[in-house]
């Protein structure tokens, strides 16, 4: 038997589940409440104030992406009192305040600022896994470095928890979810969903933040706008295996259905259709 904080927290994870859902979908659920406590955690301590939420795990909570994520990914918008330590250690707390055993150890290396908060037990307590050893994890990554021309936005969450987050808009969010997914090193199905549902929505990109990532990466900017966006897409689509996109991203979908939206026909008669 825990600390009572534990057992409390415990069946506050329970209720995330039903009677009928697959263990994988438990085991996504559990992750994603350890993703709302995180952000309720940089919430509380003010950490927004220095960072923008961004990427599939802000699509998710903030717009209810129909998909499970790993990561919570942020861009540094001040450095004025920014400290990954801080933010890791305040997390760290956050969690063992809530009862839950927790470690992790901030990377600050690179630019891209990262930590793994690894959960020892909690699988376990939850019936997810018959060994107390096996672990479940969140990715937090800060670009301290990132494209310029970003636009910022504050929206509240409630879910379990009520608070507020800065985070980019979704026209910035698409820009970059067009850079990740085209110019990445390898193939990651979750961008290809995220791109599909940008599709869905019609939205356009922030062409300045897209202009920027690929040149800060790739060196050159490629001027891409609203006339010669249809070609760019359709040009890098077509580069795509999308049958290895659909591996990458099953083990995240509320809905396995959706994996027959990853058609290269399919998807060019969409960006017709959208722009």
């Amino acid at each position: 038997m825990g600390p009572p904080c534990l057992i409390k927290m415990i069946e506050v994870f329970k209720q995330q589940f039903n009677e009928n859902m697959p263990v994988e979908e438990k085991f996504n659920r559990t992750s994603e409440l350890l993703q709302i406590i995180a952000l309720k955690t940089m919430y509380d301590k003010g950490f927004f104030n220095n960072i923008a939420f961004t990427g599939g795990t802000a699509l998710r909570i903030l717009f209810n992406l129909r998909r499970f994520s790993e990561d919570l990914d942020f861009s540094l918008i001040s450095q004025k009192g920014y400290d990954f330590h801080k933010i890791n250690a305040a997390l760290i707390q956050g969690f063992k305040l809530h009862g839950l055993n927790v470690e992790g150890k901030p990377k600050t290396e690179r630019n891209v600022h990262s930590t793994f908060l690894k959960f020892k037990g909690l699988l376990k307590e939850l019936g997810l896994s018959p060994l107390r050893e096996k672990n479940i994890s969140i990715k937090i990554e800060i670009d301290t470095n990132p494209p310029k021309g970003g636009n910022v936005k504050y929206s509240l969450v409630n879910k379990v928890y009520m608070f507020s987050v800065t985070h980019f808009d979704l026209s910035s969010m698409y820009a970059t979810k067009l850079h990740a997914c085209f110019y990445r090193k390898f193939t990651k199905g979750r961008d290809f969903y995220d791109f599909i549902w940008y599709l869905a929505k019609k939205i356009k990109p922030n062409w300045t933040l897209l202009n920027n990532a690929i040149k800060q990466t790739h060196g050159k900017n490629p001027g891409i706008d609203e006339n010669n966006f249809k070609v760019f897409l359709l040009d890098n689509v077509r580069k795509i295996d999308f049958d290895l996109a659909k591996k990458d991203v099953e083990r995240f979908l509320e809905d396995k259905s959706e994996l027959k939206l990853f058609d290269l026909d399919l998807i060019e008669k969409n960006i017709n259709a959208v722009y």
